[in-house]
């Protein structure tokens, strides 16, 4: 678990300073940015799936998903996108510890590393990063502020469980196809966390999640 961790740590320190440039930049640098992503999503995908069927169908969700991605974070703003990046993360984050840390019952058989303390664990580590993201927007980066903050704290904390059970099942699903096709990672680009599609398969689902849900109860993105 150790040297696991170290290297999710050391590619964690890579990514996510590359990732904030491009998302806080947006525009053409975030328009790149996606490209990139749905080039070495799609092919990862292509060549984990043999049905063609299969391939198709995945390529024409991550179009979708990531035309959402970007609608989202051009219409909605970086505040509420970096919101819902951050209850992604922890979510992975918090399932991954308490998952090795705890262990116990298993939560799906479609996905045999997946327990309930980790489903716990994504819920409490996105609730607590969540609510530590909203108090920096609110006092240190007042410009970022958006009306979702300003929500009750039952809205809010039921907004965040929705987001992190979407990205939980956006995983759940990703680890459903590694599993009929046999592998344990959809790629290796990423030390620590195989592909790129196995970090960013809750993101995939939970964005576009977000996008809508925002539009249709919140008004938000007009």
């Amino acid at each position: 678990m150790k040297n696991e961790l170290l290297k999710r740590i050391f590619s964690s320190l890579i990514l996510i300073p590359l990732s904030l440039f491009f998302i806080i930049e947006g525009s053409f640098y975030f328009i790149f940015f996606l490209w990139i992503i749905f080039l070495f999503s799609s092919l990862e995908w292509i060549n984990m799936n043999k049905n063609i069927v299969l391939k198709i169908l995945g390529i024409i969700f991550l179009s979708i998903s990531l035309f959402s991605t970007y609608y989202f974070r051009e219409k909605a703003g970086i505040g509420a996108f970096l919101f819902v990046i951050i209850i992604c993360l922890s979510t992975d984050v918090g399932g991954y510890i308490f998952g090795k840390l705890f262990k116990g019952p298993k939560l799906i058989k479609i996905s045999p590393n997946k327990t309930y303390s980790g489903m716990i664990g994504s819920f409490l580590f996105a609730l607590s990063f969540s609510y530590l993201f909203e108090i920096m927007i609110d006092r240190y980066i007042p410009q970022y502020n958006w009306s979702l903050l300003n929500l009750s704290d039952l809205s809010f904390i039921i907004i965040i469980i929705l987001i992190s059970m979407v990205s939980q099942i956006g995983d759940l699903i990703i680890s459903y196809f590694k599993r009929l096709s046999k592998v344990k990672n959809t790629g290796k680009i990423i030390p620590g966390h195989g592909g790129l599609l196995d970090r960013i398969d809750g993101m995939i689902f939970a964005l576009p999640f977000s996008y809508f849900i925002l539009y249709i109860y919140f008004n938000m993105i007009l």
